[in-house]
């Protein structure tokens, strides 16, 4: 049975009257008729859920049977005022990551058979370049702090980290621009968008891969309505403006100046506190609150 996928491949084949074993004869591909199948993207997905729950949790093992053995009465609570457990669960984020870019890139690529750039559309849309994906970044980070403000932020599981330790907030700083945004924006707006879209139409696509995105962070955010809100909205930006340029390298600028702002805001925060204390002792910290909530 001929497959979607299948039937890109050939037609990249035949339009650029290729030898199919030539590991690099393909130098430009259609963002939007790419090489892989939804069953394809939708199973790399789940590979990519799958690692965020079972690699930091592997990682938390071995410290945990050695700092607790014998120990009775363990819970989230226990293991949550541990800040070492916590920075160690918070780091192995990055093997995490980089794990699942080398999947990505094996399935995009078909073991290098194919160009990632070409394949995802990695380069500016005629209109829609560098100066517009940097102002739409910030403008929905203003837009995310105005919902905190107005609809309020309860702390959340991720506050919980940050605030654990001043270790385990770089570290969360540090992923926040340095392998989030490529890791997520490669997954859902590189891989899934083109695939969802060639079998549900652009716009079903749309709402499929923003909701998608939203409700993996929606347990992580919970607590917090604003926040939630502001993800939704993050969210589905990105999946328009891949739809609209058939490019990637937008939404990832877009989503990596949205993510550095809330990282630099979390390297300034005590230098950011002891200035605001000094002007306004009680209200302080509410409105740091407000300020360093990271959106990643």
């Amino acid at each position: 049975m001929t497959t979607p996928e299948d039937l890109a491949l050939s037609a990249i084949v035949n339009s650029h009257k290729i030898d199919p074993g030539d590991a690099h004869a393909v130098s430009a591909l259609d963002p939007d008729n790419p090489p892989w199948g939804v069953w394809t993207a939708l199973l790399t997905w789940s590979a990519s859920v799958a690692l965020i729950f079972i690699v930091p949790n592997l990682c938390v093992v071995p410290y945990i049977a050695y700092r607790y053995q014998g120990t009775r009465g363990l819970n989230e609570h226990v293991l949550m005022a541990d800040r070492t457990l916590v920075l160690i669960f918070v780091s192995a984020s990055l093997p995490t990551h980089l794990l699942t870019l080398v999947i990505v890139w094996a399935v995009i690529t078909k073991l290098g058979r194919f160009s990632f750039r070409d394949a995802v559309g990695w380069r500016w849309s005629s209109d829609f370049g560098l100066l517009k994906s940097v102002g739409l970044g910030i403008f929905l980070f203003l837009a995310a702090w105005l919902a905190v403000g107005m609809f309020g932020a309860k702390p959340t599981d991720l506050d919980q980290i940050v605030q654990s330790s001043r270790a385990a907030a770089l570290m969360i700083a540090f992923l926040a621009v340095a392998t989030a945004p490529l890791v997520e924006e490669t997954i859902y707006r590189g891989l899934l968008f083109p695939a969802m879209q060639r079998v549900t139409g652009r716009l079903s696509a749309v709402v499929i891969v923003a909701s998608m995105f939203a409700a993996l962070h929606i347990w992580q955010y919970r607590q917090s309505i604003s926040i939630i809100l502001s993800i939704s909205l993050l969210s589905l930006v990105l999946t328009l403006v891949r739809a609209r340029t058939g490019r990637l390298l937008p939404c990832f600028v877009i989503h990596l100046v949205y993510n550095g702002i809330q990282s630099v805001l979390i390297v300034l925060d005590p230098y950011l506190r002891a200035l605001l204390q000094s002007w306004q002792h009680d209200a302080a910290p509410g409105m740091l609150t407000c300020l360093i909530r990271p959106f990643v």
